[in-house]
């Protein structure tokens, strides 16, 4: 089981990492050089399109994957694989304690400004979060 979960949930987490990195070098800066009320309905519409069913299938199938590796590690006795699991699940944990409330907050009229600098961080933790999850599941 570990043999299947530990590929599938790397190759997750490293597409993951990819679309995070993406946002931290390329989509945030420019979000910063454009006018606030410009930014803050790019952001509105990137959170919007990213809701779609491939991103919805890699999202969730990734945390399932390492959801399940987690289990099959802790009953195989696999210290390594357990903690590629635990870092994969903890950019789970950051999206849905940081990202997604900031992105709620923001689509009931918030503006981008004042949250950046909070999801940016979390985002980059996302990203560096995924990039530990292919190492520890690569080894």
């Amino acid at each position: 089981m570990i043999g299947v979960l530990a590929p599938v949930a790397a190759l997750g987490s490293g597409l993951l990492g990819g679309v995070y990195l993406a946002f931290s070098v390329a989509v945030l800066p420019a979000l910063r050089r454009r006018p606030p009320d410009e930014a803050t309905a790019t952001m509105r519409e990137g959170n919007r399109a990213i809701l779609n069913p491939v991103f919805g299938l890699l999202f969730g199938g990734t945390a399932l994957a390492c959801l399940a590796l987690l289990v099959a590690a802790v009953l195989a006795g696999d210290p390594l694989r357990l903690a590629g699991a635990l870092a994969g699940l903890a950019g789970f944990v950051v999206t849905f304690v940081v990202n997604i409330p900031l992105n709620t907050a923001l689509e009931r009229g918030g503006d981008w400004g004042p949250l950046a600098p909070r999801w940016t961080v979390a985002n980059h933790g996302r990203a560096m979060t995924s990039v530990l999850t292919v190492v520890l599941l690569s080894l």
